[in-house]
């Protein structure tokens, strides 16, 4: 055996010289591993400079020092990359999307919590809109809870000051405009905290931003959406 059988890390050899090389090696990957980051598990490209010790998931489709290496993590050692295979079960924080993720075997699952020998699963999800104001009376964001997500609340702060003839703003949906908070302030750094009881959006959904008394002429808003969701198990 030359390689430990779960973070595969180098062993030494009986009477090896240069036995340094090795061990740094090994504690490199360990110091990579360990606690683990990943910087991205959809960027296709190695960065042209990285720090010693950064870790990616390696995407389909990788090319260049990456091309071949598709679901392994490669993490920067002394200027170049080494792989390794993860194992199913294993965690780590996804920093591009600012969520955990189990790896089940094919895949980082983005949010996940758990995960059944059978594939199924649960995730929980943030995700980050900026929003711009535009002139009018309301906004509606791009859709923000994809289909079948469980919503748990809209979270939210003001990024730029709002400015019109509003007195105050609303967040909701389509199927009700105050749903996450009403009477929110305009000036920076205003903010919502829109937790509701938990409810299916069958279909992607988008949010209703609403001005109080006017209407809006700019500003910008930072919401984020807070939901879960649930995984099949593998067909069979």
């Amino acid at each position: 055996m030359t390689e430990t059988p779960n973070l595969f890390l180098p062993l030494l050899a009986p009477s090896q010289a240069q036995k340094h090389v090795t061990v740094n090696e090994a504690l490199a990957r360990v110091d990579g591993l360990a606690r683990l980051v990943l910087a991205s598990v959809t960027q296709a490209t190695p960065p042209g400079a990285v720090t010693d010790g950064t870790a990616y998931g390696v995407p389909a489709g990788a090319v260049n020092a990456w091309a071949g290496q598709a679901g392994r993590v490669a993490v920067a050692i002394n200027g170049g990359w080494a792989f390794v295979t993860p194992r199913r079960g294993w965690q780590a924080m996804i920093a591009d999307q600012g969520v955990p993720a189990i790896w089940d075997g094919e895949g980082w699952r983005a949010g996940a919590v758990t995960l059944t020998p059978a594939g199924a699963g649960c995730a929980l999800r943030s995700v980050e809109m900026e929003v711009d104001l535009i002139t009018g009376a309301s906004v509606t964001t791009q859709a923000i809870f994809p289909a079948r997500s469980i919503a748990l609340g809209v979270t939210g702060r003001v990024t730029q000051e709002i400015t019109g003839d509003a007195t105050a703003w609303s967040l909701g949906d389509e199927g009700d405009a105050t749903r996450y908070g009403s009477g929110l302030g305009l000036s920076v750094n205003s903010w919502v905290n829109g937790p509701t009881a938990p409810m299916v959006y069958w279909s992607p959904t988008a949010l209703e931003i609403t001005g109080t008394g006017g209407g809006f002429t700019g500003g910008r808003v930072r919401l984020v959406a807070h939901f879960a969701e649930l995984a099949l198990p593998d067909p069979i």
